[in-house]
């Protein structure tokens, strides 16, 4: 199995003034996460923005990507849907492409059952060798995973691990009380990312290491060593950064802190729209003070 690391950045989708997939500043962003501190790179996940990407683009950005970074970088991308089959379609192009691995999230919207959600997955796994991240976010989805099933998944052997974003300690807690000793639970939410690996997890999926990975990466370097309360001192001096990524609707507010930055990333497709001037301010307020631009 590959190492995919500790800190996964969930990446953005440039887009040019036009408002096409911008896959040479995609390229460009990529090599300055990875000399931040990023281990894999995600593609196409709802930070991506996903919903509004095309098939299309999609398996060319995973071709641009495959081209500059096999055997360098693991690449992760983000096939899930809340049809089984598609989600199938989209993982086999993807692993005929030759990423590392796929991203599958708790079908949204049609609020499967438990056992639908087993079934959706284990379906996925049997019509590909990629290994598997499940992703959890019950905030979009509508429906949250329960630990119970997420350990029934693990028992499969290419499923091997999960992005948590429920927002529950205990649930990280109860997963990993339940999981086998080698499955992987990463942070689906920056802030939480200290208090999730003492439940349990090993690192995060993150967004804020579009601006922070260096820091992000200490953090969970010395939260994995046990330096629990230096982890957790860093994560609080970075409060105020990730709740104003959060500010409003992801990605809107990481493109226009990557905007200040100088990375020419576009403001995100309709139906999201741009950062309002309040929300600027004070994303640009926290980005000057930890000194990002």
């Amino acid at each position: 199995m590959i190492n995919f690391g500790t800190l996964i950045t969930a990446m953005i989708s440039p887009f040019n003034e036009e408002g096409d997939l911008d896959y040479n500043v995609a390229i460009d962003l990529a090599h300055h996460l990875v000399k931040t501190g990023t281990d894999t790179l995600l593609l196409s996940g709802t930070t991506g923005e996903s919903p509004t990407l095309t098939h299309n683009e999609e398996y060319e950005l995973y071709k641009c990507f495959v081209r500059e970074f096999k055997g360098k970088v693991p690449l992760m991308a983000g096939t899930g849907s809340n049809s089984t089959r598609t989600a199938i379609e989209a993982t086999q192009k993807a692993e005929k492409i030759g990423v590392d691995a796929s991203l599958q999230v708790v079908p949204y919207y049609n609020k499967p059952s438990q056992e639908g959600m087993y079934q959706h997955f284990k379906t996925i796994a049997e019509h590909t060798s990629l290994p598997i991240m499940l992703y959890n976010i019950p905030g979009r989805t509508g429906v949250n995973m329960q630990p119970e099933t997420i350990a029934r998944l693990a028992e499969i052997p290419q499923i091997f691990g999960i992005k948590e974003a429920a927002g529950s300690v205990a649930q990280v807690a109860e997963i990993k009380a339940l999981v086998p000793e080698d499955f992987k639970i990463y942070s689906g939410d920056d802030g939480l990312t200290v208090a999730f690996m003492q439940a349990g997890a090993i690192g995060a999926v993150s967004v804020a290491s579009h601006l922070c990975g260096a820091e992000l990466k200490e953090m969970i370097k010395k939260a994995g060593s046990g330096d629990w309360a230096s982890a957790l001192a860093q994560s609080k001096g970075l409060n105020d950064l990730f709740d104003a990524l959060f500010i409003t609707a992801n990605p809107t507010p990481v493109k226009y802190a990557l905007r200040q930055g100088g990375f020419r990333v576009g403001i995100p497709r309709l139906p999201l729209v741009d950062v309002t001037e309040a929300e600027a301010a004070l994303i640009l307020k926290s980005i000057q003070i930890h000194g990002l631009i």
